[in-house]
């Protein structure tokens, strides 16, 4: 059919058949299944004539030939109703679905209408069942009115006034009151709602119709459509609705945010056993599964508008599907969006982060902390904390704060030397004092104000000295080294003078840990991505990371570099990151003047973390509150469970590689 809803999509579920037969005839069991020949339908002309006929019947009564032309009147203005054919392209407003790479829900996200779009095969026999006995048990001999119901509820509207109309719609008209008509009661509207339902039958098949109703109507609590309820109110798929729970949806449509079992568990369970009853009746349950589905005990889920297990990877990936498709789409579109967090590093990240956030924040005076983890081998982004116990619509540290990242930028001052062939881990560098010409002159200090003479290359970097890395910046050039800074990802603005050496430049956590991920894979590009893939609600891939490693960084310049920073966490100023199974980690801490900012960054091949502290003002921490003290044993905490049952991996030798000439 040409109307919009959702087809599967590899997450869902297969869908339950559930094709209505005609209503059975006296005996017949209604069990899902066409069992018989449906009673021949009555024809339109039929149909017209009764209404017309009850409409005559009631000028009669009246003696009024007023009324009578009043009728014409109607008839005439009805000229001017909506084109049902229109639903044909009818798209409606559908919630919208974020689950983490395995498929586990972290968010739903919708506009003023929480509702997911399904097909009528996908809705058990049992709701269908119960819907039809409670609203419209003649609704597939019918063709859109029932005569006589619509001609008695029309002449008594005429003897009790326009504003008594009410009652005796059918399930079409009801879905086409919902969808084109004001909730007026009034004899006009009743008759307009009589017109457009028999148009719409001539339009549209019967199971058309109930599929578009089930997705139509309201359940109560913003909840819109079948599935959502379904889901919602017992924790399932409406294929699964049983008997005792569909009596009890069907049951509450009348009245649902008064009736529903979340706030009337008794009117609830007594609109229960009127369905039930009427099922019965019908003889389409027999009394024995009345009773047996009266005294189930029902388990009831929670209202899913707007939850989420994971509220920075909410903010971040609906501020990408926003950016992408529109605000329409976010809210209203029924998108199935699969992210690349794994729900298990995210859930391990936030509690880390709002344990150990509030107890570094008290000793050292930092009121914030933020954590963003990467996989090296696809650029999959598999956790992010925006900040310690954040919420919906908060402002993201990970993602939105860009910090000076202090000492955590030396490596690629250090890489940049490296690739120009000209130093080796044993090359030396000298840790004396330095002025640089200008205005004012710049006379570059270490962390504790001491210098070390002579230094190795690679203890210079294990040991974090400024002295030795402005003057290999200076040596190599700093332009190079912003070259090979923004080759493994960075965007932030770089200045082309040597304090960029030692982290001025302002950089967020997300594209730090990013940034290291290229050292942890040897080298190569890649494009950090919250989004796996995107399906619309009929099941088209919008979108479908894809990833491609491409070689941008010198590779024996990064294995050299990947040793070294090896060499930071087993003897340098990130011992307190070395992991206790002993596993091969590389990392940097980082702390910036005045303590403003404190940082570690470390990696294995198959993840990369970046952690900072600091305050949202920019304010001081204490004095003395570096990375590798303060923040190293924190991102240690993380690594050791995110690393857990995932086997240990070494680094590529430098040995694999030719040195560049």
């Amino acid at each position: 059919m040409a109307y919009s809803r959702k087809q599967s999509v590899p997450w869902a579920k297969d869908p339950a058949s559930g094709r209505l037969p005609s209503r059975p005839t006296p005996g017949a069991r209604f069990n899902g299944q066409a069992e018989y020949s449906p009673p021949p339908r009555p024809s339109l002309l039929a149909q017209v004539g009764g209404v017309v006929g009850n409409l005559l019947l009631g000028s009669l009564l009246l003696g009024s030939t007023a009324t009578a032309a009043g009728l014409v009147g109607l008839a005439i203005s009805f000229r001017n109703l909506p084109d049902v054919h229109q639903l044909r392209d009818y798209v409606p407003i559908a919630t919208t679905h974020i689950v983490d790479i395995r498929g586990e829900p972290i968010a739903s996200l919708h506009g003023e209408a929480n509702r997911e779009v399904i097909s009528v095969e996908e809705v058990s026999p049992e709701m269908k069942k119960a819907l039809l006995a409670i609203e419209d048990s003649h609704f597939y001999t019918h063709q859109g009115i029932n005569p006589i119901s619509l001609g008695r509820v029309i002449l008594g509207s005429v003897e009790g006034g326009l504003g008594s109309a009410g009652g005796g719609s059918t399930l079409t008209m009801q879905l086409v009151k919902n969808l084109f008509l004001t909730p007026e009661r009034s004899l006009s509207r009743k008759v307009a709602e009589a017109v457009l339902a028999v148009r719409m039958e001539q339009v549209f098949s019967k199971d058309e119709i109930l599929e578009m109703y089930l997705n139509q109507v309201y359940w109560g609590h913003n909840l819109y459509g079948i599935q959502t309820a379904a889901r919602s109110y017992f924790n399932k798929n409406a294929a699964e609705l049983n008997l005792a729970e569909s009596a009890m949806l069907a049951g509450i449509l009348p009245a649902p945010e008064t009736l529903s079992p979340f706030r009337n568990l008794e009117g609830a369970k007594r609109r229960q056993r009127l369905v039930l009853d009427r099922l019965v009746e019908l003889n389409w349950i027999t009394p024995e599964e009345a009773q047996a589905a009266r005294d189930q005990e029902l388990t009831l889920g929670r209202i899913t508008s707007f939850q989420s297990n994971a509220p920075a990877v909410t903010d971040a990936i609906e501020a990408e599907i926003r950016r992408r498709y529109g605000e329409q789409a976010l809210v209203q579109g029924g998108l199935r969006i699969q992210s690349t967090i794994d729900l298990r590093l995210q859930r391990i990240a936030q509690r880390i982060v709002n344990e150990d956030g509030p107890r570094i924040g008290a000793a050292r005076r930092a009121n914030q902390m933020a954590l963003a983890a990467v996989d090296p081998r696809t650029g999959y982004v598999k956790a992010i904390v925006g900040g310690i116990n954040a919420q919906r619509g908060q402002f993201n540290r990970a993602t939105q704060a860009f910090r000076q990242t202090g000492s955590t930028f030396k490596p690629y001052v250090f890489y940049t030397a490296l690739a120009t062939g000209r130093y080796s881990p044993g090359s030396i560098l000298e840790d004396t004092p330095i002025t640089y010409p200008g205005s004012p002159p710049y006379s570059p200090k270490n962390y504790d104000n001491t210098f070390y003479g002579p230094l190795s290359f690679a203890r210079a970097l294990e040991l974090s000295r400024n002295v030795p890395t402005v003057k290999l910046a200076d040596d190599v050039g700093i332009r190079n080294v912003i070259a090979a800074a923004q080759a493994t990802g960075i965007s932030a603005e770089m200045f082309p003078n040597l304090a960029t050496a030692l982290g001025s430049a302002s950089i967020s956590p997300l594209e730090m840990a990013a940034s290291y991920a290229v050292f942890a894979n040897g080298g190569h590009a890649l494009e950090p991505t919250l989004l796996a893939q995107v399906v619309d609600r009929n099941g088209q891939i919008l979108f479908e990371a894809k990833p491609s490693l491409e070689q941008v960084l010198d590779p024996w310049s990064v294995a050299v570099l990947n040793q070294i920073l090896k060499g930071v966490v087993t003897g340098g100023t990130g011992t307190a990151a070395r992991l206790d199974d002993g596993r091969p980690v590389a990392g940097k801490t980082g702390t910036t003047s005045d303590f403003r900012d404190a940082w570690f960054i470390g990696y294995v091949p198959q993840l990369s973390t970046a952690i900072w502290i600091g305050n949202d003002d920019n304010s001081p921490m204490l004095a003395g509150t570096a990375g590798g003290a303060f923040v190293a044993p924190t991102w240690k905490r993380f690594m050791t469970e995110a690393l857990e049952g995932i086997p240990a991996q070494d680094f590529p030798s430098p040995n694999q590689f030719a040195r560049p000439r």
